[in-house]
């Protein structure tokens, strides 16, 4: 008897202070994400806030996989810029644009990306 309540006053008091719950929000890790980029580089905190407000909108919902966080954005940018830049294609409702200056701002992300891998020739 002694063993069930105990039991029960644990999984009470657990449920009560939250250690139940580990899972962070998608706003969460967002908000972390951008506290961190904000110490590395402004291009790429620039580039991290166009993604996640017009692309992660339609990712989280549809292809979570490959919903962009600071730490996979890198890898992707020869796919943003293929969709973005050649194939034109941002949205399939067609709802999301992108103002000139974001796409100024993706792209001077994916440039310096390529000058970083590539090295700086003039």
């Amino acid at each position: 008897m002694s063993v069930l309540t105990k039991l029960i006053i644990t999984t009470c008091l657990s449920i009560m202070t939250g250690l139940s719950e580990s899972k962070t929000s998608y706003d969460d890790s967002y908000y972390l994400a951008v506290t961190e980029l904000s110490r590395e580089d402004p291009v790429k905190e620039k580039a991290f806030e166009i993604l996640t407000d017009k692309c992660n909108i339609r990712h989280s919902k549809r292809n979570r996989r490959w919903a962009f966080i600071s730490n996979n954005m890198n890898g992707w940018s020869a796919e943003v810029y293929a969709q973005v830049f050649i194939k034109k294609r941002t949205s399939k409702d067609k709802k999301i644009k992108f103002t000139s200056e974001e796409y100024q701002d993706l792209l001077t992300w994916i440039s310096s990306l390529k000058n970083n891998q590539n090295g700086n020739h003039l």
